[in-house]
């Protein structure tokens, strides 16, 4: 399949053990193949203003930019199974939700760990990522 095909693209931190097992986990969740992935240190990234100042993970629908919980949500809606039911805790006030995200992000390299390298897609997934 090939990158133009995906609906949605997803940013993320290429060093992050969180965000390149979050990648892994949208790719095996993502039967129709909807999402596309780049680094935020990636040229693709580097189109969006928004990617500049994110610090995990972004998603691009389209001409829409979503950052925190609201990507993590609108990602979760558009996955197999009874993910998409995530997609519920939309009705917590934004500003309780990014807390609880940003806590997260704050500590994820402790609590995960950092790596010197982005996700290394598998033949069967390269396609999906953006350089």
């Amino acid at each position: 399949m090939s990158p133009r095909a995906c609906e949605c693209t997803v940013l993320f931190d290429g060093g992050c053990n969180l965000c390149n097992a979050s990648v892994r986990f949208i790719i095996r969740h993502d039967r129709a193949a909807r999402f596309s992935f780049a680094s935020l240190e990636s040229a693709f990234a580097a189109q969006f203003h928004e990617a500049k100042f994110a610090k995990s993970l972004l998603l691009i629908e389209g001409t829409h930019v979503y950052a925190k919980s609201t990507a993590v949500l609108r990602i979760a809606r558009r996955l197999d199974g009874l993910w998409r039911i995530a997609y519920v805790f939309m009705v917590v006030p934004k500003p309780l939700r990014d807390f609880a995200y940003d806590y997260v992000a704050k500590h994820r390299y402790k609590i995960f760990g950092h790596s010197q390298e982005c996700v290394v897609p598998s033949p069967d997934h390269a396609s999906r990522f953006r350089g």
